[in-house]
């Protein structure tokens, strides 16, 4: 992915890696270390997304200071709102997720193949 792409894209980039990483695991895992090693590096994607999803925020709200909003059903406080809630929400909730693929990847950090299994 370019630096020249925009924010837009470049989430739309993210998703297509995970639909890709979906497609990939239809095969499994040959070792149980590589289980960790995806799980440790889908812990590090969901740790970055609470600060994407602040910084989404104050690009609307600055947005909206500027007074360069509007709203198709002539609604913009409640729409606003409802973005910020939603936002702040989805940032919880990302934290919560890095906390759980970070327990998950503990976890997995113990476990290994039986000598001669595969």
């Amino acid at each position: 992915m370019s630096a020249a792409m925009g924010p837009a894209e470049l989430a739309g980039g993210a998703a297509e890696f995970v639909r890709s990483l979906n497609h990939a695991l239809y095969a499994g895992f040959p070792y149980p270390g590589d289980a960790y090693s995806t799980v440790g590096e889908l812990s590090r994607l969901a740790s970055m997304l609470p600060q994407a999803l602040t910084m989404i925020r104050g690009a609307v709200e600055k947005l909206e200071q500027a007074g360069g909003l509007r709203s198709d059903r002539d609604t913009l406080a409640d729409d606003l709102a409802s973005a910020y809630e939603g936002l702040e929400q989805a940032a919880a909730d990302a934290q919560t997720l890095y906390g759980s693929l970070s327990r998950a990847h503990a976890g997995l950090s113990h476990i290994g193949a039986r000598d001669g299994a595969q």
